[in-house]
């Protein structure tokens, strides 16, 4: 039997298209269906490593385990992580391939087309239905000629679409009405309707917009969605989550801080901190101070190390960070902030620009050397403090020096990992997923005297997960959707 399958693109970024998908996935899970979810090309620093050491957007991530299966490569044969000025790394079926510019790239998107269509024929084979998401916005009409990822993709595999449009944003009849405006007309002839979400008020408000809607484009309307508030418990695609207001809890005994640079890079590091309620969270932007009462400054990963020292210091946040640390504060450095920590980052080969060395900010007796190898495993272990933890790698370069003598970690194998201070007041680890660990985050919060957790994080993704699925039941036509599918 041929699965099903149905594309779900956007009017634009961030309309919410990933969490449908994902909430889409477990409300037909749930009806007996084996569903996998399918991006054929994303753009996020935001990654999940699979089973097999490779690498996907943690929104399929999401949506896998939404669907109850493994994270597979197949779910997101092209993931496209910004590089800065450098271009973008280009991931293929999980491995990377090397950093080309954006016309380098659209050169090769002919190229490697057939390995979509492979990941796709994949996931078809080992399903009854396919949620395909598309990227960005499927009325940017100038990549058009060289797309996969939209209509490109949805002309090639020859599947129908559901155009999904954000209110909340506003504009969004003249969104939807100006997509099918702006469509080729055979792009535009594979549209079935469309889905208005993040929608607060009374709907009885929008009818006329919706029939204004369904009169100009002919498309059907399949579901307005309320805003769903509980998206915060789940990891978020791309950093412009991050430019949301902070999740501010006054008088919280925990005050955890986190510098949010340009490259920033798997963020959903912070989730589960952000989940608990003893913990106040400050996101640190570009422009603004680093409080003066932070308990806890975290430098989380960077997608390139040297870019992102450099967007460090030039916010004046290495100031900040030693006047933390002269009063008795802590620092974690994750991946690329445990890298910053260090006395010096060497890219002899100019893996993220020109060749050569850059003092780091020396809070740790460790020097790192960047290599074109990238490390991409899941991990699990236990701290020198005996508690057990699981989470994943996913790093380039390798880091030794004496503060490697008293390791963070160490291994399931027993390989010393991370870094600390003589002090124990400035840590270093590689590890990423570290505080969505229950043992680990409690061990955490109560080393810094913010009393005992009050989440157990997993259960908290998946009734989160569960309510998504019972929302869109409620507010999308989902029977009408899966006739749609074919």
């Amino acid at each position: 039997m041929t699965a099903r399958v149905l594309m779900f693109q956007g009017t634009g970024s961030d309309v919410g298209k990933s969490l449908l998908v994902a909430g889409l996935a477990r409300a037909f899970t749930k009806r007996g269906l084996r569903v996998r979810p399918f991006k054929p090309q994303n753009m996020s620093n935001n990654a999940a490593v699979t089973i097999g050491g490779g690498e996907i957007g943690r929104a399929q991530a999401l949506q896998a385990r939404a669907a109850g299966v493994p994270p597979s490569v197949h779910m997101n044969p092209i993931l496209l992580k910004p590089h800065g000025g450098a271009g973008a790394q280009v991931v293929l079926q999980g491995k990377v391939i090397g950093v080309f510019k954006g016309l380098e790239y659209m050169a090769m998107k002919a190229k490697l087309l057939p390995s979509v269509i492979e990941s796709f024929e994949h996931l078809k084979r080992e399903s009854d239905l396919v949620l395909v998401e598309g990227a960005g916005s499927a009325s940017e009409v100038n990549l058009r000629r060289y797309d996969i990822a939209n209509m490109g993709f949805a002309r090639a595999a020859d599947i129908p679409v559901v155009v999904i449009g954000d209110i909340d944003r506003g504009g969004v009849i003249a969104s939807l009405i100006g997509t099918k405006a702006v469509l080729d007309p055979d792009d535009a002839a594979l549209v079935r309707g469309f889905i208005v979400n993040k929608f607060s008020g009374d709907p009885s408000l929008f009818i006329p917009g919706e029939e204004t809607i369904v009169a100009a484009t002919g498309w059907s309307a399949l579901g307005l969605v309320p805003y769903f508030s509980d998206a915060r418990y789940l990891p978020a695609e791309d950093s412009l989550a991050l430019n949301y207001p902070n999740q501010r809890r006054a008088g919280a005994p925990l005050k955890i801080a986190v510098f949010i640079l340009p490259q920033i890079a798997n963020f959903d590091d912070l989730d589960p901190l952000q989940a608990e309620e003893n913990v106040d969270l400050v996101r640190v932007h570009p422009g603004s101070a680093l409080p003066g009462d932070t308990d806890l400054v975290i430098l989380a990963g960077s997608k390139t190390t040297i870019a992102g020292l450099a967007a460090v210091r030039y916010a004046g946040f290495d100031i900040d960070i030693a006047a933390h640390v002269r009063r008795g504060g802590m620092v974690l450095g994750l991946c690329g902030g445990y890298q910053m920590l260090g006395k010096t980052i060497s890219d002899p080969t100019g893996i993220e620009g020109p060749a050569g060395t850059v003092k780091g900010l020396g809070l740790l007796n460790i020097d790192t050397v960047l290599s074109p190898e990238k490390t991409l495993t899941l991990a699990s272990g236990t701290t020198t403090d005996g508690m057990s933890f699981s989470g994943y790698e996913m790093h380039m370069g390798v880091t030794e020096g004496p503060d490697r003598a008293r390791p963070f970690s160490h291994l399931a194998d027993g390989t010393p990992e991370g870094a600390v201070s003589v002090n124990g007041r400035i840590i270093g680890t590689y590890i990423h997923g570290l505080f969505a660990d229950d043992r680990q985050r409690a061990a955490w919060l109560a080393r810094l005297g913010a009393g005992p957790s009050t989440v157990a994080y997993d259960e908290l993704v998946e009734a989160t997960l569960d309510r998504l699925a019972q929302h869109l039941e409620t507010f999308v036509d989902l029977d009408r959707l899966l006739s749609l599918s074919r």
